[in-house]
């Protein structure tokens, strides 16, 4: 049975930093692309970042480009999401997310070619 559980969220002052992680069972990690979305109330979910089974590609939404960052650790089945410069507008539950796809392949940034979503976990940003 495939798991996605997050962690690291809370409340945080703008201009703070926080760390997601997400970590994965029931996979196979290798074959794993995975990616993070974010939805405030009232809003779709959005993409936020996604990263490929090697990790070699990465994307970014364009709101939060050069102030997170995402990366895997492939030993720990784990991916993360460094949050730096948070603002308000950053507000939202982020959920990972996670699908099988072949080794040396891209990012995915669609929500619907996700398989698997995990409970997600509330980032707050005061003002």
């Amino acid at each position: 049975q495939v798991q996605l559980v997050e962690s690291g969220g809370g409340l945080v002052q703008a201009g703070g930093s926080l760390r997601l992680s997400c970590a994965a069972s029931g996979v196979t990690f290798s074959s794993y692309a995975m990616g993070w979305f974010r939805q405030a109330p009232g809003k779709e979910r959005d993409v936020v970042a996604s990263i490929s089974v090697s990790g070699a590609y990465t994307y970014y939404a364009d709101s939060v480009k050069g102030r997170f960052t995402i990366s895997r650790d492939n030993t720990k089945n784990t991916i993360y999401l460094q949050m730096n410069s948070l603002k308000p507008e950053d507000t939202a539950v982020y959920y990972c997310a996670g699908r099988t796809a072949p080794w040396g392949s891209g990012y995915y940034t669609r929500s619907q070619t996700y398989t698997h979503w995990g409970q997600g976990t509330q980032v707050t940003v005061s003002s």
